[in-house]
């Protein structure tokens, strides 16, 4: 059986990332947005978007508490900027009233970079994953304030940007987590083309797929 990797799509870069599963090969990839649909898949991707907007839709569309429970319950899932919001334990500088999914154990900073103005790009070293440096997209991110034992860090922002700017207090930040079967970058490599946080996170999913 080719697994399922669903994509959240109540907001954000759904397209996007339905494209770049898709290009990954053996697995097919498809949108989520009511528990029922949450429950054909095998894994799941939380797009960029705004956050606290999603955390209310998750609510609306039944979806905050069955989601939980497949996280809770080992299913494989991968959320980039907002995603990486909604998977983590503690946010900062958020409302509130927003819920959290939980999946890794990680203080993360909401708008960390700034506001959508501050948006940049920058090269990074990625853990785990071949060739030449990732390119990075920021857009309103988040950043890693501190992580749980069992959280292994992937990629942290270099000192200087692709336009060689100074990162300034961004230098050093974390923007890319894993812990078990949940992966979460600031960044998004749905806008660039690279699609090797995709493959890896697909690769973990035919590997749960072939455990199960």
């Amino acid at each position: 059986m080719v697994p399922v990797i669903g994509v959240l799509a109540l907001q954000g870069d759904v397209r996007e990332h339905l494209a770049a599963v898709t290009a990954c090969g053996d697995v097919r990839g498809v949108a989520v947005r009511r528990p029922s649909e949450l429950d054909a898949v095998d894994a799941l991707v939380i797009p960029g978007g705004e956050s606290t907007t999603m955390s209310r839709l998750l609510e609306v569309f039944d979806l905050l508490g069955p989601l939980r429970d497949r996280i809770g319950a080992g299913m494989p899932a991968y959320g980039s900027c907002a995603g990486m919001i909604l998977l983590a334990r503690e946010v900062l500088d958020g409302r509130p009233d927003q819920q959290q999914l939980g999946g890794l154990d990680v203080v993360v900073r909401r708008n960390a970079f700034g506001r959508q103005v501050d948006s940049f790009e920058t090269d990074l070293r990625f853990r785990g994953l071949l060739g030449d440096p990732m390119r990075a997209v920021f857009i309103r991110a988040p950043w890693v304030e501190s992580t749980g034992p069992g959280v292994e860090v992937l990629a942290t922002v270099p000192r200087l940007t692709v336009t060689g700017a100074d990162a300034g207090a961004a230098a050093g930040r974390v923007v890319a987590v894993r812990q078990g079967s949940v992966i979460a970058t600031a960044f998004h490599p749905e806008l660039t083309g690279d699609l090797r946080v995709h493959g890896l996170f697909c690769d973990l999913v035919k590997e749960s797929a072939r455990a199960a």
